[in-house]
């Protein structure tokens, strides 16, 4: 059995491409290459601007719950732990039962989701998970079924944006 480390520890074994460091042609700064990115203060007015979707998002009325299991998935599939913890603690503030959170994973084998936030969550992994045998227009169907076309418009846009910022904090790994 290997004695368990520190993480500090484990940082400085790793070699050393943990640190390599650049110097930036243009002005002559020396950085870690391999440090991640605060894209937010490199560009806090971009990534401002990013945020706002999510505002205009609740201005056309998607429901705070139905947006919360949504990027919960999302985030599950795209494996972003710091989105996971984030979004179910604003999945219990937006009244989603543990139970739901539990199961959200399985979504497709539990009984405690309706008919349309089935319809949503299947979108959100055909959306998130791309596959050329996905039959869209089925899935746009059952969302119909459920949904005005504004409404599947905005829980698109959910969905993308979950993407995005799960790679923008993914990046920071």
């Amino acid at each position: 059995m290997y004695p368990l480390k520190k993480f500090s520890d484990m940082s400085q074994s790793m070699g050393p491409a943990r640190h390599r460091f650049v110097v930036n042609k243009k002005d002559r700064t020396m950085t870690n290459a391999t440090a991640p990115l605060t894209h937010e203060k490199n560009d806090p007015k971009l990534i401002g601007h990013l945020g706002k979707t999510h505002l205009m998002m609740a201005e056309h009325g998607l429901a705070h719950s139905l947006s919360t299991l949504i990027e919960l998935r999302a985030s599950q599939i795209n494996q972003c732990a710091y989105c996971v913890k984030m979004h179910i603690d604003d999945a219990r503030r937006a009244g989603v039962t543990q139970d739901k959170l539990d199961k959200v994973v399985v979504w497709r084998h539990a009984d405690v989701f309706s008919a349309a936030e089935q319809a949503a969550l299947a979108w959100t992994e055909a959306l998130t998970v791309l596959d050329e045998r996905t039959d869209y227009a089925a899935l746009r169907a059952d969302l119909r079924a459920h949904y005005s076309d504004n409404e599947i418009t905005v829980i698109t846009t959910d969905i993308g944006m979950i993407n995005l910022w799960n790679r923008v904090q993914i990046s920071k790994h």
